[in-house]
């Protein structure tokens, strides 16, 4: 009996420059969204990229489009981080340190996200699902790693670390002199345990 069950088609793959191109795209955004906010003008992010405008416009059709990729982009990218940090870094709380400095990278060039997507709560809502969902889990591996060889006590919480980091990192809002990096570093020295 002929097999009449219609076979589902594989999966669509980016070919390799494609994927290669929109890594390239996504780099170039958010370092025109640091230095100019999520608001710069497209021409400046093709600029950055080394690419024409349509191209931009072919992988992310609205600026919404291209914001929401920089940060999955950007959390993906602390993801991987953290373990990679851990098996370089001299010790687990050298990296944390550096670690959190990547987080508060990532937090500075958010500004302006919330206002982009306000239209849209649910997507907002998702991403900040996701951001949770994929960086508490690192964060903690790492407390943990400083935990383990004695370097910071035990009743760090990776959630309330990340937040407290956060709230130091929205002083760059109202003063371009103020120093996320700094008083984040400031923080989290204070997490060791005397010797």
């Amino acid at each position: 009996m002929a097999d009449t069950a219609k076979r589902a088609d594989p999966p669509v793959r980016k070919r390799a420059d494609a994927r290669r191109n929109e890594q390239a795209l996504l780099d170039a955004a958010a370092t025109v969204f640091v230095a100019s906010g999520v608001q710069a003008p497209v021409r400046e992010i093709a600029a950055q990229a080394g690419v024409g405008m349509g191209t931009i416009y072919r992988h992310f059709p609205t600026r919404a489009d291209l914001i929401i990729a920089v940060y999955r982009h950007q959390v993906q990218a602390c993801v991987e981080a953290g373990p990679a940090l851990l098996a370089a870094a001299e010790t687990p709380h050298a990296a944390l340190t550096q670690w959190i400095d990547r987080f508060v990278d990532f937090l500075v060039t958010k500004h302006g996200l919330a206002a982009t997507l306000r239209a849209d709560q649910q997507g907002f809502d998702t991403l900040i699902h996701y951001f949770l969902d994929r960086l508490v889990p690192v964060c903690a591996q790492l407390l943990q790693a400083a935990v383990d060889a004695g370097q910071i006590s035990d009743d760090v919480d990776a959630r309330e670390l990340m937040r407290a980091i956060g709230n130091l990192s929205v002083g760059i809002e109202g003063d371009p002199d103020y120093d996320a990096r700094r008083m984040a570093a400031l923080l989290v020295a204070g997490l060791r345990v005397s010797t």
